[in-house]
């Protein structure tokens, strides 16, 4: 259970890493339906095409995802999931999409929700967990934060046996962490050949187009457009500082 400080993470060219091994099992963690698919939807389209099961965890119900005051709320939730299992597939997910129902706005990083986390690990034996940076500066969206701690805290519980005894469910260890909007990224992986991938699986987010995308209206196809450049523009930064054409930045820890 030690987490005494070990040699730092392992990186290789241009100062940071770039591009694990195709992990056999990757599990992301996201706060809500669609942060996945902004986080490390390239990454993990590129595994899945590998041969790599892919799992989606959902912290939250996405119910609070709209500007319109008069929203279904409830309606809103059963259409979200529906969207995040369309995203799943234009993935290439062959694995599961978990939801775990907590109120949009409302999670915490309490030992109930860290069990459920650690549970999924356990179940599901990732050999990469993927989530939020819980320390990136300035943050303001809780959901975020919490979701990233738990990404890291369920590891933890899941790793040794005697958190949580009473699942019934045998421990295991990750090997590799890969953290998102990272605060101080120092791995990347190559999304060249998977960036279209990623975009569909953000364009099944229909319910986003408004509030996240900006791409709603009447002319939303020109909207949809330029938000598929701001992505691509965005990956094409990370990508020229490790000399590839698009990358997806993340904080890699590999001492669990």
């Amino acid at each position: 259970m030690s987490d005494e400080p070990g040699p730092p993470p392992r990186h290789s060219g241009r100062g940071r890493g770039l591009n694990l091994p195709v992990p056999s099992v990757a599990l992301a963690i996201g706060a809500h339906p669609d942060d996945v698919e902004f986080g490390a939807g390239g990454t993990l389209a590129k595994w899945a095409a590998a041969g790599c099961v892919i799992h989606h965890v959902v912290c939250t119900d996405g119910s609070k995802g709209t500007w319109d005051v008069t929203a279904d709320t409830s309606a809103l939730v059963t259409r979200r999931q529906d969207e995040q299992g369309a995203a799943a597939k234009a993935l290439g997910s062959r694995g599961e999409v978990i939801f775990l129902g907590w109120t949009d706005g409302e999670l915490d990083s309490g030992l109930g929700e860290r069990a459920q986390v650690a549970r999924w690990i356990r179940e599901l034996r990732p050999d990469v967990v993927l989530g939020h940076d819980p320390w990136r500066r300035y943050r303001l969206h809780p959901d975020h934060r919490h979701a990233g701690l738990l990404a890291c805290e369920g590891i933890v519980a899941a790793r040794d046996p005697h958190f949580f005894p009473e699942q019934g469910v045998p421990h295991h260890r990750p090997t590799h962490l890969l953290l998102w909007e990272a605060d101080a990224p120092n791995h990347a992986e190559d999304v060249t050949a998977s960036l279209e991938a990623k975009l569909a699986a953000l364009e099944c987010h229909a319910s986003q187009f408004e509030s996240t995308m900006h791409a709603s209206g009447p002319d939303e196809l020109e909207k949809l457009e330029a938000f598929r450049s701001r992505v691509r523009q965005r990956l094409g930064e990370q990508g020229r500082r490790v000399g590839v054409a698009y990358a997806e930045s993340f904080t890699l820890i590999d001492r669990l």
